[in-house]
């Protein structure tokens, strides 16, 4: 799959999938080609038992600026609810199902949907200059692609309220505080950050992962009957497998585990 985009550079490499939005000069804002290309990545990333962890960050200096408004303006008026639901709510919906954790390393300016990109990630690692920006209001319009859950989720109403009906830039330290970043590294160490994050999760026995990914997003919806029972179903699944049996020897050996992810 390496080299094969024409909006991204995609390298896959030790069980880490690196997907990087690579249109600089248009601050990687999505046009419908990116749109098919990303889903396409996350596609093969789903299937590919050899990817174990995705790290989607951008080129340039910004991490994605949205939607292309220039593509916007040069076409015919634009259905924007066939819009999300054909272009990003799919990309969205498959980045919280994808059963492998997914780091943003968000490198520069993630703003309106590419805001919303970066809070559907697991993880997210901002660069000291990188900010989030919840641009819809500015444009006469509502935040999307998630956007409205998962901050809640993050930072609770009321500093959701805050971003979405303000539109402000947070800065990457705000973020840290108000729990939409886990970390934030000066701007040249955020790629090998990611890359040793990432590595550390495809160490780890993939499918007690997936499990683990599955049990949280479920949690949202749930009773505390509801989710107990969820989880011992999942436990019963993780407890099968050879990863778990691979992870007790090592304990009780008292050497690393050799996880082997199938």
């Amino acid at each position: 799959m390496t080299g094969t985009f024409a909006t991204l550079e995609v390298e896959s490499r030790g069980g880490i999938l690196t997907v990087a939005l690579n249109r600089p000069g248009a601050l990687n804002a999505f046009n419908a080609e990116m749109s098919v290309e990303l889903a396409a990545a996350l596609r093969h990333a789903q299937r590919d038992p050899d990817v174990r962890c995705v790290v989607l960050t951008g080129r340039g200096r910004a991490f994605c600026s949205g939607q292309d408004l220039r593509e916007l303006a040069d076409g015919p008026p634009l259905d924007f609810g066939a819009h999300l639901r054909e272009k990003y709510n799919p990309l969205v919906a498959r980045l919280r199902a994808l059963e492998k954790p997914v780091i943003a390393a968000v490198n520069g300016i993630a703003a309106g949907a590419g805001a919303s990109l970066a809070l559907a990630a697991d993880l997210r690692l901002m660069a000291r200059s990188a900010g989030l920006r919840m641009a819809f209001v500015h444009l006469g319009l509502v935040p999307d692609a998630g956007a409205t859950l998962t901050l809640m989720q993050h930072a609770g109403y009321g500093r959701a309220a805050e971003l979405c009906l303000l539109g402000d830039t947070l800065s990457a330290e705000q973020a840290l505080a108000y729990g939409l970043a886990n970390r934030v590294v000066p701007d040249e160490d955020l790629p090998a950050t990611a890359q040793a994050w990432a590595a550390r999760l495809a160490a780890l026995p993939a499918t007690a992962l997936g499990l683990t990914k599955r049990a949280l997003q479920r949690a949202w919806l749930a009773t505390l009957e509801d989710q107990l029972e969820y989880e011992a179903y999942l436990q019963a699944t993780a407890g099968a497998t050879a990863d778990h049996r691979e992870g007790l020897a090592a304990f009780l050996e008292k050497r690393p585990p050799r996880f082997g992810g199938r």
